[in-house]
């Protein structure tokens, strides 16, 4: 088999192992069934206070390669925006912005945030890649905290590449973000949760998919994003698929892993190492 053959068969392996990975993650049908909340959706208020948090002191590794490429300044295209957290602080040297995100919600945010700079951004409903004609080209493309949401990468990252100018940069934890709630999976349900994919199976998949990216690993630190001990709590209570009536466990639970009810702090996304990893186009 040539060189082509064997790098086709690795993407392949890589790919699947990813697939199956994300797939582990999915909650037993019994547990989900037990409550009426979804546990895979944040209030819009704490997409909105991160958002605002990152816009008014940029900071970080993902923030510095996209600013430094925006010199000409020039084109953002956010996916998966959010309420804008990786594509508000690059207003200064944006010229225009399309955002790209499945809730139409978390767009209304975004635009909310923008416009109160001075910017009116292209709004998409939809997912990536379908989203992508309709989406267009853009200098800079930035993705933050999506990748573990996509169990069909190589399309995912290819439709990125394809959308960019300049550069592609991709923020994402070291590990899920949820890895993080596993012990509390355990002492709720008795149910071991996983522990990957992992930033670096992405990048071996980008490796073997031929694209030169280059990845830094940092500490974000934890922000203010909770308004109150109790907002962390039911966020966790849902995560947790439990009932509202054993909210008063969970805070004891949270508590006892180490969180300060005076300064909550997720236990997820925001408080763990973070990769960016980037490439150019």
């Amino acid at each position: 088999m040539n060189d082509a053959g064997n790098d086709r068969d690795r993407v392949s392996v890589l790919l699947q192992r990813w697939r199956s990975d994300l797939a582990s993650w999915a909650i037993p049908a019994h547990i989900t069934a037990a409550v009426a909340d979804s546990p895979w959706v944040l209030p819009r208020a704490v997409f909105a206070r991160r958002a605002d948090r990152l816009a008014a002191a940029p900071s970080g590794p993902s923030f510095e390669r996209a600013w430094a490429a925006l010199d000409p300044p020039g084109t953002v295209l956010d996916v998966g925006s959010g309420a804008g957290a990786a594509s508000l602080p690059l207003l200064p040297r944006c010229t225009g912005l399309t955002a790209v995100d499945s809730q139409p919600g978390m767009l209304d945010l975004l635009a909310k945030l923008a416009e109160a700079a001075g910017l009116h951004p292209r709004l998409v409903t939809g997912t990536w890649p379908d989203a992508a004609a309709e989406a267009g080209q853009a200098d800079i493309v930035t993705c933050h905290h999506v990748s573990y949401n996509v169990p069909e990468i190589e399309p995912f990252v290819a439709a990125l590449t394809a959308a960019a100018r300049r550069i592609v940069v991709v923020e994402m934890t070291a590990t899920h973000p949820l890895v993080s709630l596993n012990p509390l999976w355990l002492r709720f349900h008795g149910l071991v949760r996983p522990a990957g994919p992992t930033a670096d199976d992405l990048l071996a998949i980008l490796q073997a998919m031929g694209i030169p990216a280059l990845a830094e690993r940092w500490q974000r630190p934890a922000g203010p994003d909770y308004e109150n001990f109790a907002e962390l709590t039911d966020v966790t209570r849902r995560r947790l698929c439990l009932p509202p009536e054993r909210a008063p466990e969970v805070s004891r639970a949270l508590e006892e892993s180490g969180v300060d009810p005076a300064h909550p702090v997720d236990l997820g996304t925001w408080a763990r190492e973070v990769v960016t990893i980037w490439w150019a186009v």
